[in-house]
């Protein structure tokens, strides 16, 4: 689906459109052919925006991984869209007063008129824009269907385009003139973000809904390339066309909205993703800071010629004007595209082996969670088992940040290494804590499961003051009081050395949708509810409820509880990817495996490779020696069960028995395979991709075991702390316009 899929050809496209953008201000031909310009300014470098408009919207409304509408953290884009509109206009702001833009007669009315829909400064409409464009459709795909919305934008459009490129058949009209001559009162134009915008921003939705498409195909996406490739030519004559015609009439009060547009830039789009290419991420920086940077860059090259006296080389020749400007807004957007964007090494810190985090998804997965559960409803993040092998202290420290406030955690150990690693909140303990690490609990300002009512006396006999949470057996016979056990459970709440903040129950099959399983979940959460009130009716507090796990979160998400305790979803996995949920929520995985390739050598034909053998070589085969093994969490069994690694995006199957600390691959088909490229063992590698539950099925575990048991010896890197650096986060706005 397109959601698995990167697009790198848009990034280079939108680099180039950038520079067309700087065409469209500099007119590079006007010294040689002012109708060669025209051409390139007034019609072709039209393109670019809408282009823009195309990809925030396929990028921002892409579908889930089923397919299905994907709901997107529409808050989070407004906001760093907003924030660098506020960059801009900060940017401008001299300009803007040096010029009197902000002059004594301006009113109040048309300075609104300029922040939401003029941009304050010639090229800053595009951020207001997107930002409207973006909310109107986002409100739209609430309550309509994608043909429905392109219907309705390309209304508001054709509104747009006889206030723009035809609105010389407007003005012909008296009735249409009066009422163009209001909008304008109330807009300054209709290039913007209600008549401008959505239709293209809603095309890049619809063709993201439509992108699976070509990697369904048999070649690749070979037909799609060639149909939108032929419709584009198509377009582009046709736009060339009608811009040359509307020019030679004189209808045009601006020549920014074309018809043609909307094809060409359309067919333009799907071309670019048809098939899948290697993202450029700092080419997508590059693009963003250049448009924003380039009219600074031109008052530089003026007043820079200005006072070299040399303003008749440099601004009287039209090319040599567009050339300067364009190489040193480049070298200076290239500069911001490194600092934002530090290039990563093959293999981080020089590791054999080591686990990428993704946060950025950390964060997708628990807004998803979140968004799932009613509203009100916290998460409680299990972290237990170093966070499910992801990195306790990182993962903890990164959804604080994100807003919870409630962690999990195995056993007292856990809980103190991430007190001592700096992470706030509340932090549970599960299970057991032996009577000599009581105190620790105090310490450490911990909460501690009272595992059944024994316990409660127990910590009661301690002599110090606990925070708890209690905990109901409500059918899984593992810990937790009996729910039957009224006198019991009643007696947990009347300690007065406990402080109950909490109570909470498990259950055993939330991951079965099998009708019996499901009886025995309702059964669970009935007991459940009948224990809370007698708590309550004895006129004790319980404290926060809890009850949903991850499967208990998909299955059962309209459990009106006043937390959640999610585990392997929020790591972006299932236990077993065959499950099938109630609720369907895009989750995305968290972790990648990396190891280094250490040795690349040729074995012929009837030569073995390693332990007993196992593996004999039916012809001349290149082998590769991947460092990691079993003592990293890699099954041992994987080899004998259909088991791979990613090597420059290809699948090179694993041959031979896997070892404590090294693996062999087969690289035969795979050219250039050389000593420190990286194999992905859990992951993505271009358009291939091996997942935890892929290698659980093929190992007859679960997902779980698989993560867990990643050892300390792989070293965790968190992908977007990797390389931070001050000016990054300062320049984190430049990825808003993906």
């Amino acid at each position: 689906m397109a959601a698995d899929r990167s697009f790198g050809r848009v990034d280079l496209v939108k680099l180039v459109a950038a520079l067309f953008v700087i065409a469209n201000h500099t007119g590079p031909l006007t010294s040689w052919n002012k109708e060669a310009d025209f051409v390139l300014t007034g019609i072709l470098s039209h393109l670019t925006v809408p282009f823009f408009f195309l990809a925030s919207g396929f990028f921002f409304f892409r579908p889930a991984k089923d397919g299905t509408r994907n709901k997107p953290p529409v808050k989070r884009f407004l906001w760093r869209v907003g924030g660098l509109y506020a960059l801009g206009l900060l940017l401008y702001l001299p300009v803007n007063l040096y010029t009197g833009h902000f002059g004594p007669g301006l009113t109040v009315g048309a300075l609104l008129r300029d922040l939401f829909f003029g941009g304050t400064f010639y090229h800053l409409w595009y951020l207001p824009a997107l930002l409207l464009g973006t909310a109107t459709i986002y409100a739209l795909r609430l309550r309509l269907r994608d043909r429905t919305i392109l219907i309705l934008a390309g209304a508001l459009y054709a509104v747009g385009l006889f206030g723009d490129s035809y609105y010389g058949l407007s003005a012909k009209s008296g009735a249409l003139s009066g009422f163009y001559a209001q909008l304008f009162d109330v807009f300054g134009q209709t290039r913007n973000g209600l008549f401008f915008a959505p239709l293209f921003i809603a095309l890049g939705a619809y063709a993201g809904s439509q992108a699976g498409d070509a990697g369904r195909e048999g070649d690749g996406g070979g037909r799609s390339a060639r149909r939108y490739g032929g419709l584009f030519a198509a377009s582009l004559a046709l736009l060339l066309l009608e811009g040359t015609v509307l020019h030679r009439l004189g209808l045009p009060l601006h020549e920014d909205m074309y018809i043609a547009l909307i094809p060409a830039d359309y067919a333009l789009f799907r071309l670019l993703t048809a098939r899948s290419s290697r993202s450029r991420r700092r080419l997508r920086y590059m693009s963003t800071a250049t448009y924003l940077l380039h009219p600074l860059v031109i008052i530089l090259v003026r007043g820079a010629a200005e006072l070299a006296g040399v303003q008749t080389i440099v601004v009287g020749n039209s090319f040599v004007f567009f050339a300067v400007v364009t190489a040193l807004t480049l070298l200076i957007a290239a500069a911001l595209a490194i600092l934002a964007l530090p290039k990563a090494s093959r293999k981080p810190g020089g590791q054999r082996a080591w686990v990428e985090i993704d946060l950025a998804r950390l964060d997708h997965n628990a807004r998803a969670l979140r968004e799932a559960l009613p509203e009100g409803t916290g998460l409680m993040a299990v972290v237990k088992a170093n966070a499910y092998g992801h990195g306790a202290v990182g993962v903890a420290k990164r959804l604080y940040r994100g807003g919870v406030r409630h962690f999990a955690v195995a056993e007292i150990g856990e809980a103190v290494e991430l007190r001592k690693a700096g992470v706030k909140g509340d932090i549970l303990v599960l299970g057991y804590t032996p009577t000599e690490r009581l105190a620790e609990l105090i310490r450490w300002k911990l909460t501690q499961t009272v595992i059944h009512a024994d316990d409660a006396r127990r910590l009661q006999a301690h002599g110090g003051r606990f925070k708890v949470h209690v905990k109901i057996d409500t059918g899984m016979n593992r810990l937790g009081e009996q729910s039957g056990n009224d006198d019991e459970i009643r007696s947990m709440y009347r300690h007065s050395r406990l402080e109950v903040t909490g109570t909470y129950s498990h259950l055993a099959e939330a991951d079965s949708l099998d009708p019996a399983d499901i009886a025995f979940s309702r059964q669970q959460i009935d007991r459940f509810r009948r224990a809370v009130a007698l708590v309550w009716s004895a006129g004790l507090d319980p404290g926060r409820l809890h009850l949903q796990s991850s499967y208990g979160i998909l299955n059962f998400p309209d459990l009106e509880m006043d937390l959640a305790r999610p585990g392997i979803a929020l790591y972006g996995l299932l236990s077993s990817e065959s499950d099938a949920t109630r609720t369907r929520l895009d989750l995305r995985p968290v972790l990648a495996l990396k190891a280094s390739v250490s040795r690349v050598h040729p074995v012929k034909a009837g030569e073995s490779v390693g332990y007993g053998r196992s593996f004999t070589a039916a012809s001349d085969t290149m082998i590769a020696t991947v460092a990691i093994g079993y003592a990293d969490g890699i099954p041992r069994e994987l080899s004998e069960r259909g088991g791979s690694v990613l090597i420059h995006g290809r699948r090179a199957p694993i041959v031979g028995r896997i070892c404590m600390d090294q693996l062999t691959v087969d690289v035969s088909g795979i050219p250039d395979v050389r000593q420190g490229d990286a194999a992905t063992i859990i992951g993505e590698d271009g358009d291939e991709r091996i997942t935890a539950g892929e290698m659980a099925a093929r190992t007859g575990t679960i997902t779980n075991e698989i993560v867990c048991a990643m050892g300390m010896r792989a070293a965790k890197r968190f992908v977007p702390e990797a390389g931070r650096r001050p000016a990054r986060k300062a320049l984190a706005g430049l990825h808003a316009l993906r």
